[in-house]
């Protein structure tokens, strides 16, 4: 097929009959073509081996693709996935994605948070930035130590297990003890990899209310918990471990959308010589021997790797062929959410009271909440079954890319908390005011945004799960808190002898990272290279 992926929005069909991909025998079939199946699929197909990637929906990229949801098609949305922040260098480099056309701008201010008494807080790459907003607010010099001590905290964990005598996130978990000694046995670093909720981190740092309101947000994004909720400290780290252009944890907007991301490691895998194939739904996975489509075509191949989450895993093999140990950890695979997405073309961008007539937020993110409390009841209520939005990061991938949008129009997305899988009265009659509570959240701090909305989309966690095969709307195909982190997440070998995991779902965990689908490649050369 002529062009990039790039150019068909990961449309890329079949690229020969059907019949003629089961004439032959592969070395691996990788079921589901998101950015880690397509990761994978590229080392495998490098290291010589006859790859087909099938994926379900009609176009690749899974959580992290491009669509067109409004009527005006000019505008190009990635529905779940925003940022750029945890795509391992390693990846970058070895797949030539740079090369490939993946370019991106740093997100600065990092976050920005208004609060209700019409003043704002602004975190830059710059710390020099960073200090006048601190001093603009009226931060005390207490805690203005106490911020950049706070990020140092985490700056620090990461350069221990990413920087050290090992990368804790290439090949295997390090085990407890291991990641004990990295941490030279300091106890606050301990509980943040292991047990300590952010807030509890933040009130070693920090007391004022308002810095403690803009900084435990990364500690419950895509988790159903709140900022007091033990192991949240984990989930904060695990969005500060990246180190994107060796500058550390800092996020960016991707040039065309996140989707780009999947589609130039798809070209990638397919200059290796892997066939890409869309809208091919595998019904079955038969160990040792290959997969079946939904149409009855067996498809033979050595190998098979699933890019599946785990529940998904589970529906797709014999229940007599997964061996008893296999399927009590699949079936009990926590993939509770509580994140609702909203995704709108604008006519223009929204004016917040903090800010009057200023832009520069939109270049970075902005974070809307009403405090760690109301976050915290927010979260109780949707294990009740309620909807309570009260947590948004908005985005504005037209602040650095106009490309994604008509000339003068907007796009903006929102990653809201919290909305349940199970929605009190059922997700046909709550959308609209789970809607409402978003856009409510939006003008509290941004009045008139309502009028601003050409076109919405809203993604609860049943959306999430049927558009993108992401079981119970968990977007990293299964809680990042602690208990199924480290050495408790899944490798990408399992029980089941020639059937790989390569998912999200895999360590080092969610987000857009790549280094699942290589880790699963490198367990798959080695085992194959292995004596029999």
């Amino acid at each position: 097929m002529a062009g990039t992926v790039r150019d068909v929005l990961g449309r890329v069909g079949l690229p020969m009959p059907v019949a003629d991909l089961a004439r032959r025998r592969w070395d691996v079939v990788v079921v589901g073509g998101g950015h880690n199946g397509l990761t994978c699929a590229a080392y495998l197909a490098r290291a010589g081996l006859s790859v087909l990637v099938l994926e379900a929906r009609d176009r690749l990229g899974g959580a992290c693709t491009l669509e067109q949801p409004f009527p005006d098609e000019r505008f190009v949305v990635s529905p779940c996935a925003y940022l750029l922040g945890l795509l391992d260098e390693r990846v970058i480099r070895e797949l030539g994605l740079r090369e490939r056309g993946l370019t991106y701008f740093v997100s600065d201010p990092e976050a920005w948070t208004p609060f209700e008494d019409g003043t704002a807080f602004a975190q830059w790459v710059d710390d020099g930035a960073t200090t006048a907003s601190l001093r603009e607010l009226g931060v005390s010099a207490k805690d203005r130590d106490g911020y950049f001590a706070y990020q140092r905290l985490f700056r620090d964990i990461r350069l221990k297990l990413r920087k050290g005598p090992r990368d804790c996130w290439l090949g295997g978990s390090p085990t407890r003890e291991q990641i004990e000694e990295l941490l030279g046995g300091n106890r606050l670093m301990i509980d943040v990899v292991f047990s300590a909720s952010v807030a509890e981190v933040l009130d070693e740092f920090i007391s004022d209310p308002r810095l403690q309101s803009a900084l435990y947000a990364g500690g419950v994004i895509g988790v159903l918990a709140g900022p007091k909720d033990k192991g949240t400290a984990a989930v904060k780290l695990m969005h500060r471990m990246g180190d994107l252009d060796g500058r550390g944890a800092v996020w960016a907007y991707v040039r065309g959308g996140m989707g780009t991301v999947s589609f130039v490691i798809a070209d990638a895998a397919r200059e290796q010589g892997a066939v890409l194939c869309s809208g091919t739904p595998v019904a079955e996975i038969v160990a040792g021997t290959g997969v079946v489509l939904e149409d009855g075509t067996k498809i033979a191949a050595a190998e098979v790797v699933s890019n599946a989450d785990p529940k998904r895993l589970l529906g797709l093999l014999a229940p007599d062929t997964v061996p008893a140990p296999m399927r009590t950890r699949l079936e009990e695979w926590d993939v509770r959410s509580g994140t609702v997405k909203f995704n709108a073309a604008l006519g223009d961008l929204p004016a917040f009271a903090a800010a009057p007539g200023d832009r520069y937020m939109t270049l970075g993110t902005v974070d809307l909440t009403l405090g760690i409390e109301a976050s915290q009841e927010a979260v109780e209520r949707c294990r009740d079954g309620q909807a309570a939005v009260n947590f948004g990061e908005v985005y504005f991938q037209t602040g650095h890319d106009p490309s994604v949008a008509p000339p003068g129009r907007h796009l903006i997305s929102i990653f809201c908390q919290y909305a349940p899988y199970e929605l009190e009265g059922g997700w046909e009659h709550g959308r609209e005011r789970v809607v409402r509570q978003v856009v409510d959240l939006v003008e509290r701090f941004a009045p008139g945004f309502s009028g601003a909305i050409e076109s919405y989309e809203l993604l609860g966690p049943p959306d999430i799960e049927a558009r993108n095969g992401l079981t119970g709307g968990n977007i990293f195909q299964g809680s990042v808190l602690p208990h199924q982190m480290w050495e408790h997440r899944l490798t990408p070998r399992t029980d089941l002898a020639h059937v790989y995991l390569c998912g999200a779902a895999t360590h080092p965990g969610g987000s857009v990272i790549g280094l699942n689908g290589r880790n699963a490649a490198f367990a798959l050369l080695e085992d194959r290279a292995a004596p029999a």
